[in-house]
């Protein structure tokens, strides 16, 4: 294509900026052949020039269209070269907040410096078994298909993680082990997963440390194989390491850090196992105080330590061996202290300062000698031929031996702890696969560059080549695979660095040689360099300006090496004698790490060690024995390197790429520059000029035809679509080399997709601009139109108005003149009546004046008058009450006088306790005497508020008649007043007229002003009254109002309240629910886990004869449900099952050891006391039968003296309890009549506490009163009882007790008993032949023995019960006497102790009171459980006689006796809805009704629940012959049953409905016909007949119910693996609107998805799949509401899985993907509507996913579409809204993004927001199922069982 097409005005470009590295430009013009310039306008509107190269004629690279910015896949872009990458970079991690993207098989991950919500377990579900494509990119989606190719291919995989320091390596590694170890899980017990976890903060501890680049920098290579079994689930793993920089361990640059474990170690100081140490903080050693910055703001590093900890422990690395490792790392600190000192004489010899504190803590830590290391670290030993030599060190090589040893030691420790790390991770079982995770340093340079950046720019030349040829293997099989011709793409090789670096005589060739050398220094390694490869090879140079340093073009950038430190750094020379020091340690760790016998050769088996170090030897090399010593660490890395490659190579590699943003870690910030070098040094670059120089854009067929068909005309669509694309391509694309068709796909040359996008975005802007020219017109003539009928109307408004204006006038003007002549009337005539007016004023004021003057003075004389009257009565007054004051004085003194005297004489009586009785009399009185003065003060005070009544009416009727006298005063004085005027004026007029005119003229004006003043002081109070007035009907309504409102929001309150309540208690039972749903989902998790291990060690293990393990479910339940009756059953029947179960030892593991060691323990027991009271009675049988007359003699006269005495204590009860009332109602009456008017006054203290006291005594007297006629009732009952029971051997009474006895049991129990009574024993035919005669006897004696026992059991009764009675009556006794006693006691106490006493008594009352009604409750509860086991008892034996007298009867007996014919008629057979069978028949019916029963026949042919039914029959029979095993056993092997079947076919979904179904109906059965009221409302009355009659199933109902629940959350995991592969495909995929939606370009991982598709799922699919549900559980004749639950269930799975599915797919956020969504949505409510489920709660589910499709429909763009959106997204999260719209990709050029600054504007509207911060739906979310009562109206009789259920051996009864 040329390029004067592409190179057009308004084409946009990228051209060099030196800040930006790249910057836009739009063409001002277009571009000719020939052109020198382009002439560009920027983004900022500014115009530039660009000059082309006269030489290459090279343009500028071309800008994608926007529609492509921002794609997930940077192969998806057209344009493929370096600006494009950038800003793709760019845009996705500044504006989308995204961190990962696809370079082709590449995955780059940008360092957001920020904890991100994306790495939660929800997340890695959403990932797993998702093909690479499909989801957002992410480390989780390569960790799954590394994960998925091993499983498929079966071949290992390799995941390379690289970036330089601070990319974020460590981090991506570790996620993706969390990825497997979360998706896998272990194969075995032992926790491998947490393990593999738990050895990254080991090793991040010891091996990370803190750079100018990074926090948490790891400082050495690592690479950990992660084994798999056959199931592909964890076994175990393995960790290599690769280069540790030791030289770290003794220095650090400036704001750099130690390795981390170190300053843990410091910050833990103050622990008390930590105190031995005797460390300090960080500042103060130099190892960690070489940076000067020892903190990192964030970390704690006292809390670091302890993961650390708890992770070594986890890997089994103990206590002891733990406080080694930090006596070693304590060591090395403080031997980072120790001074050294040069001796001032002699400058070549050094010392150490005796006593060296750190020195000696060095030495007690390690365990060596102190002289010794002192010693050896300031001298070295020389050896020669023949002659040892001890030579001194100067100051500066002694303290590089110092540092040497640290690093030695460190180093050691680092591999010892490694060692251990992979023997706590090696597999236990055999690993069939495995997937290595490499985390390694990337490419290095830095201002001075060393031995260490040498060596991992060598790993990673190493790692970019087997990069290179894995990539272009790939592209070659793309083009081989699609048939198309390969040409050979040129790529860089960099064979030639490599060879440079390792062939013969290479630099590191070159570096051994050197190290060998006597005399070798790094000058002379330097030089060797420049005469080998100086000008000889093209990679390697020498700077200008230096001779010990070189440089060598890597891939990525040249990079300059200091040659100082090479020599040393390789050889790593640790001195000899210090070595031997140390191995002659107590310490046993650090014995282990210098001990050459057991030397930790490699944390591997079978592979090289890594950064050994070389042990220096005074003695010649010769002599060495261990070869390994000889290796330099360039040799040893270049073996371990080749080792890796070599397994690299044989597994698949997958790649990511770690970016570090920015060197300032700022969060979310870009720097263009560094991002561009990283880009070309980790190969990202070198990805897309191999893409792009072949063919980079890749389609298939039916994609092309959906975007391009627009381009087509209708002629050119044809039935294949290959033909089409073909056709079509042929025209659009002149130059055929520009694209090539594959098999099943279009390969496109870079550039070709942008001009497809750009001449289909012209064919729609011409089509728009069509539309938009006919809408327009459309629109104008329409506005044409609306304006003409407008001006038509306006113009006739117009004139209507004028001529209904000028009318409008003429009638003004004649109305204005009728105004005028009627206002000139009016106000001449006003003036005239103002007139008259104010003279009838004048004349009235001046006679009322006159008048006034006269009333006043007639007025002050009355006024005098009734003052004087007052006056002297008050004196009168005051004279009587001083008299009557003296006399009472007078009376108060002589009575108090003679109270005193009296008051005495009572003291000296009280003492004397003769007078005591005479006390309580007068005590008595008082109270009388109280009572009848309160009776008195009573009608006094009922006197007195009638006489209050009385003057009250009196003082209204007085206030009446003064208001009428008033009010007719006021008419007198009115009257008076023109009276007295009149005559004023008339006396005026004869006397004064004549003689006073001048005078009245003087007055007028006085009078006048009198009269306005008055006037104006009426008018004001009047104002005034009114004023009041309305205030108060103001404040009436105020009031009013306030009460309404206050009603008003206390109903709101309460209403709202209650329903907030409601809401909050239904929440708190939905949580309570589904917690305890999700403990027993746990639970059943937990026992199939138990049943699996069961069955592996089954067929591990060699089972013993006769013993057999059953299902642990059943054992279980056996074991929880038989123990409280087993304990409570006879021997016999212990023995019965004792027997039973050796008789079926496949059913023995049922019951529990201990449960069965206690039956044994418990039957022994029986037997004993059997044996022992078997002879008790044998002895006492002949006693019984002499004694038997007296004894029936002794005891009819003692029940005569018995009852006797019992009337006698009764008849006295009565009568002290008489006596006892009698006291209290005199010492009531004595208190009354006796006691002092103050004291005993209502009210006073003294009063009321005697008060109490009565009243509580009296009380007391009536609960007394009740208990005698509680007794005297007994005492009859027993009287009559024992009349009865004396005749009761009489056969008439006996008669009639048998008709009395109404139940038919209850005559069997009896009959049995009689017949029990008179058994035969075993001599019986020793008397005589017949054995009548014996048998008589044996009747009698049995009979007799009987009287007996009840005789005596009666007489006991009695006894206990008298004894009982007499102690009762002695305590009432006692009670009364202590009564009295605090009585007497209270009377003489003061006020205050007297309530004190009071209550006392009252608390010590009732706390006695509480104790015995406690111990009566503990005495009948025994008593309930003592008869309920006997009647167990005795219920077990009547059945075991039953069957006894049956087998005891022989045939021959049966033929003796005659018979009589009897016509025997046929009665109609009524069944009663119960089915019987055989025991042994119970295994038959489980495997023929649950086992091997298929629901869809019994759902077809017969009745919904028909096996719930049968079983329920079953049980019915069980419980109406009263067998409780049969029950249990029934119960048990149903329940286990159920769970087999379901184990079995977990899967299949019409099993799970068809038994959850079942389970169900079985559960309502229980309920219905349990006998309770609550269930029974509903029930026919024979239903009501149908009911259990023995047994209590409650506690099985709780079972079955948790069986339910288990069953319904296994429906939902296999409607959830049913649904799951069809709702992505189903709900976004799928274009269920065809043409709304055109795919955009896709990229490489889209096409390589590691699974084929196998069939598109469509919206018809969803449908037609919940069709299927829903008829197969209609089918089964599940509940309805149980059927609204499931479907809200799957409606909520449905819209998790499609909303999570959304929020990880950036190519699903658009506005057409919204349509769709709502689109599909509408179609699911259709489905609820069409199957009546409304109402189910299943459309609030689907509310989230509604919501973010609307999100994506839409305006975004001012602040009301960001209120609009708040308002509108309740359902969505926070974080959910603001990834829909950092995810929203326009697919059209006529959409547009999201601003940055809208989304900042929705983060703040919604900041006060408080919900999770979760980003996804927790799709596995079960909601809480409840299973309400579903009573059924089915008649159990009616059920008829087909014969294909193969159940004939059950019987109807």
């Amino acid at each position: 294509m040329a390029a004067s097409e592409l190179f057009t005005k308004f084409a946009r470009v990228w051209i060099p900026d030196t800040v930006d590295v790249w910057k836009s430009a739009e063409l001002l013009k277009d571009y000719k052949l020939g052109d020198t310039v382009l002439h560009l306008k920027l983004e900022d509107e500014q115009e530039t020039q660009y000059r082309i190269d006269s030489k290459t004629k090279e343009l500028p690279p071309l800008r994608n269209p926007d529609i492509l910015v921002g794609e997930n896949d940077l192969t998806a872009l057209s344009y493929l070269h370096e600006p494009a990458v950038l800003h793709n970079l760019k845009v996705r991690f500044m504006d989308s907040k995204l961190i990962y993207t696809y370079c082709g098989i590449v995955l780059v991950a940008i360092n957001p410096y920020e904890q991100l919500p994306i790495y939660g377990e929800d997340i890695i579900n959403a990932y797993s078994g998702q093909n690479m494509g499909d989801m957002d990119p992410h480390i989780f989606a390569v960790a799954e298909e590394a994960y998925k190719q091993m499983a498929r291919d079966e071949r290992n995989q390799s995941i390379i993680v690289s970036g330089e320091s601070g990319a974020g390596k460590t981090v991506s590694a570790k996620y993706a082990m969390r990825y497997f170890a979360t998706v896998s899980g272990s194969a075995s017990e032992t926790n491998v997963e947490e393990k593999v976890l738990a050895s990254n903060p080991i090793m991040e501890s010891i091996g990370n440390a803190k750079t100018t680049r990074n926090d948490n920098s790891s400082r050495f290579g690592k690479y950990i194989e992660i084994g798999f079994d056959k199931k592909y689930r964890i076994t175990g793993a393995n960790m290599r390491t690769y280069l540790l920089e030791k030289s770290r361990v003794v220095f650090q640059a400036e704001d750099e850090r130690n390795y981390h474990i170190l300053y843990q170690l410091c910050a833990s100081k103050h622990l008390p196992e930590f105190k031995e140490l005797r460390l300090n903080h960080a500042q103060n050693f130099n190892y960690t105080n070489l940076g000067g910055n020892p903190v990192i703001e964030g970390i704690d590093d006292a809390k670091e330590m302890l993961n650390t900890r708890q992770a070594c422990s986890l890997l089994g690395i103990n206590e002891s061996y733990q406080m080694g490792i930090f006596h070693v790392l304590g060591a090395i600190l403080h031997l980072g202290n120790v001074t050294i000192k040069s001796n001032d004489r002699d400058a070549d010899n050094c010392f150490i300062p005796p006593n060296t504190e750190h020195l000696i803590i060095f030495c007690d830590l390690l365990g060596v000698d102190y002289e010794q290391m002192a010693h050896w670290l300031c001298h070295r030993k020389i050896i020669t031929g023949s002659e040892t030599y001890i030579k001194p060190m100067p100051r500066f090589q002694a303290l590089n031996a110092r540092d040497a040893l640290a690093k030695h030691i460190y180093a050691s420790l680092f591999n010892w702890i490694v060692h251990h790390v992979n023997r706590a991770l090696r597999a236990s079982v055999k690993q069939n696969s495995f997937i290595g995770v490499l985390d390694i340093y990337g490419f290095e340079t830095f201002e001075v560059n060393s031995f260490e950046q040498f060596c991992i720019n060598y790993a990673n030349e190493k790692l970019q080549q087997q990069f290179n040829m894995h990539v272009f293997k790939l592209e070659q099989e793309e083009y081989m695979k699609e048939q198309i011709p390969w040409t050979l793409i040129d790529f860089y090789d960099n064979q030639p660095c490599i060879n440079l670096i390792e062939a013969k005589l290479g630099i590191l060739d070159l570096l051994d040689e050197e190290c060998k050398m006597p005399k070798g220094s790094d000058d002379t390694w330097a030089q060797k360099l420049y005469n080998t490869h100086l000008n000889k090879s093209a990679l390697f140079h020498k700077p200008r300006m230096s001779n010990r340093a070189f440089i060598i073009q890597h891939f990525a950038d040249q990079v300059e090496y200091q040659c100082e430190g090479f020599l040393e750094k390789n050889k790593d020379t640790v001195y000899e004698e210090q070595i031997i020091v140390l191995k002659a340690s107590k310490l046993n760790l650090l014995a282990e790490l210098f001990n050459e016998g057991k030397q930790v050769s490699s944390p591997t088996e079978g592979r090289p060690p890594v950064a050994r170090a070389t042990v220096k030897s005074a003695k010649p090399r010769a002599l060495q024995p261990s070869k390994e010593h000889k290796k330099s660490v360039g040799h040893q890395f270049r073996n371990s390197l080749h080792l890796l490659m070599e397994t690299l190579n044989a597994t698949t590699p997958h790649y990511v790429r770690c970016i570090k943003p920015n060197d300032d870690k700022f969060a979310f910030t870009f720097d263009p520059k560094r991002a561009v070098q990283q880009l070309r040094a980790c190969g990202v670059l070198e990805t897309i000029r191999i893409s792009a120089a072949g063919f980079p854009s890749r389609w298939t067929y039916q994609e092309f035809f959906n975007r391009y068909r627009v381009l087509m005309k209708q002629k050119d669509v044809l039935s294949d679509k290959k033909l089409t694309c073909k056709n079509v391509l042929e025209k659009l694309v002149k130059d055929q080399d520009k694209y090539q068709f594959g098999k099943t796909k279009i390969f496109f040359r870079a550039g070709q997709v942008a001009y497809l996008e750009k001449l289909r975005a012209d064919k729609l802007r011409v089509a728009c601009i069509r539309i938009q020219k006919t809408i327009r017109s459309w629109l104008q003539r329409k506005k044409y139109l609306r304006m003409r009928s407008a001006a038509i109307t306006i113009q006739r408004y117009v004139r209507g108005y004028q001529a209904r204006c000028y009318a409008q006038f003429l009638r003004r003007t004649r109305a204005a003149i009728l105004i005028q002549k009627f206002q000139r009337m009016y106000a001449a005539r006003q003036k005239f009546l103002r007139i008259l007016s104010a003279t009838l004023v004048i004349q009235s004021f001046v006679r009322g004046f006159r008048g006034r003057r006269r009333f006043k003075a007639v007025l002050r004389e009355q006024k005098a008058v009734i003052l004087q009257k007052h006056l002297r009565g008050w004196m009168a007054r005051r004279r009587y009450s001083r008299t009557h004051h003296a006399i009472v004085y007078l009376q108060c003194c002589f009575r108090r006088m003679m109270a005193k005297r009296e008051l005495k004489k009572l003291k000296i009586e009280a003492r004397s306790v003769e007078h005591y009785k005479t006390l309580n009399i007068g005590m008595e009185n008082k109270i009388v005497q109280l009572q009848c003065k309160v009776n008195g003060q009573t009608k006094e005070i009922k006197s007195l508020l009638e006489k209050l009544v009385s003057l009250e009416t009196t003082y209204t009727n007085e206030t009446e008649k003064l208001r009428t006298e008033v009010d007719r005063l006021r008419i007198s004085e009115g009257s008076a007043k023109v009276s007295s005027n009149k005559i004023t004026c008339l006396m005026e007029e004869i006397a004064i007229l004549r003689k006073e005119l001048e005078e009245t003229q003087a007055h007028k004006k006085r009078l006048e002003e009198s009269a306005d003043k008055y006037k104006q002081e009426t008018d004001l109070v009047v104002f005034q009254l009114k004023e009041w007035n309305a205030l108060l009907k103001k404040e009436k309504e105020d009031l009013n109002l306030r009460i309404q409102e206050q009603v008003k929001e206390i109903t709101e309150s309460m209403e709202r309240q209650n329903k907030e309540e409601t809401k909050q208690l239904q929440i708190d039972l939905n949580d309570e629910r589904s917690r305890y749903q999700s403990l027993l989902n746990e639970f059943c998790k937990l026992e199939e886990r138990y049943d699996n291990m069961k069955e592996e060690i089954s067929l591990v293990s060699i089972t013993k004869p006769g013993h057999r393990r059953t299902d642990s479910t059943h054992s279980s339940n056996e074991s929880e449900y038989t123990y409280s009756s087993l304990l409570s059953s006879e021997p016999g029947e212990s023995e019965d099952v004792t027997r039973r179960t050796e008789e079926f030892p496949d059913q023995k593991g049922t019951l529990d050891m201990s449960l069965f060691l206690k039956l044994q323990k418990r039957v022994t027991e029986l037997e004993q006391e059997k044996l022992a009271l078997q002879e008790e009675l044998d002895g006492k049988e002949e006693q019984a039968l002499r004694s038997k007359k007296e004894v029936e003699d002794q005891q009819l006269k003692a029940r005569g003296a018995e009852l006797e005495y019992e009337s006698l204590k009764r008849q006295e009860l009565e009568s002290e309890n008489k006596k006892l009332k009698n006291e209290l109602n005199e010492l009531h009456r004595a208190l009354t009549e006796k006691g002092a008017p103050q004291a005993t006054a209502p009210g006073s203290p003294a009063y009321k506490v005697l008060l109490d006291h009565l009243n509580a005594a009296t009380e007391e007297l009536e609960v007394r009163k009740e208990e005698v006629l509680i007794l005297r009732s007994q005492l009859v009952s027993q009287k009559e009882a024992m009349a009865c029971k004396e005749t009761m051997t009489e056969p008439t009474i006996f008669l009639e007790d048998v008709r009395k006895m109404k139940d038919q049991g209850e005559i069997t129990q009896t009959f049995l008993g009689l017949k029990e009574t008179n058994r035969p024993s075993q001599d019986c035919h020793l008397l005589n032949e017949d054995g009548e005669l014996w048998m008589a006897y044996e009747g009698l004696k049995q009979t007799n023995r009987l009287l007996e026992t009840q005789l005596q059991g009666q007489k006991k009764i009695y006894e206990n019960e008298l004894e009982g009675l007499r102690g009762e009556v002695q305590n009432l006794k006692e009670e009364i006497n202590r009564q009295q006693q605090l009585l007497a006691q209270n009377l003489q106490l003061p006020p205050e102790a007297r309530i004190e006493a009071s209550l006392q008594h009252e608390i010590t009352r009732l706390t006695n009171e509480n104790l015995d009604l406690m111990e009566q409750l503990e005495k009948q509860d025994k008593t309930v459980r003592k008869l309920k086991k006997q009647l167990k008892v005795f219920a077990k034996k009547i059945g075991e006689l039953e069957v006894s007298q049956t087998e005891n009867i022989s045939p021959a007996q049966l033929a003796d006796e005659p018979i009589r014919p009897v016509n025997i008629p046929r009665k109609e057979k009524d069944f009663q809805g119960m089915l019987e069978y055989k025991k042994d028949d119970e295994l038959k019916l489980i495997k023929n009704l649950i086992l091997e029963l298929k629901p869809r026949g019994v759902a077809v042919n017969l009745i919904p629940g028909l096996p719930a039914y049968i079983l329920f029959m079953c049980v019915r029979h069980a419980d109406y012959i009263n067998d409780d095993q049969r029950v249990r056993s029934l119960l048990t092997s149903t329940i286990n049953g159920i769970k087999k079947i379901l184990k079995k076919r977990s899967d299949d979904f019409e099993i799970v409905s068809f038994w959850l179904s079942n389970t169900c109906r079985f559960l309502h059965c229980l309920k219905q016909y349990s006998g309770e009221e609550a269930f029974m409302k509903h029930n026919t009355p024979r239903q009501n007949d149908h009911c259990l009659r023995n047994f209590d199933l409650a506690e099985y109902r709780q079972v079955i119910s948790d069986l339910a629940i288990q069953i319904y959350q296994q429906l939902t995991k296999v409607m959830e693996n049913i649904l799951q592969p069809m709702i992505v495909s189903g709900m976004l995929e799928h274009e269920t609107i065809q043409g709304v939606s055109g795919l955009k370009p896709t990229g490489l991982r889209k096409r390589t998805s590691s699974v084929a598709d196998e069939g598109t799922y469509t919206l018809d699919s969803i449908v037609r799949q919940l069709n299927n549900f829903h008829s197969t559980m209609c089918q089964h004749g599940m509940d309805p509401e149980l059927i609204k639950q499931i479907v809200k269930q799957m409606f909520y799975i449905i819209g998790s899985v499609t909303l999570n599915n959304l929020l990880l797919r950036k190519d699903m956020c658009s506005w057409s993907k919204g349509m769709q969504i709502r689109y599909n949505v509408s179609q699911l409510e259709e489905w609820l509507r069409d199957k009546n489920l409304q109402a189910c709660g299943a459309k609030e589910t689907l509310e989230p996913l509604i919501q973010a499709a609307q999100l994506l429909q839409v305006k975004k763009k001012t602040d009301e579409d960001a209120e609009a959106i708040c308002s509108m997204c309740g359902a969505l999260t926070t974080a959910q809204i603001v990834k829909v719209l950092n995810l929203y990709t326009p697919v059209n050029e006529f959409e547009e993004r999201v601003t940055a600054s809208f989304i900042r504007t929705i983060q703040v509207r919604l900041q006060n927001r408080k919900d999770s911060p979760q980003l996804l739906m927790d799709a596995k979310h079960i909601f809480p199922v409840t299973f309400p009562f579903n009573a059924s109206s089915l008649a159990l009789e009616s059920i008829q069982i087909p014969s294909s259920m193969n159940l004939g051996f059950l019987l109807r009864v």
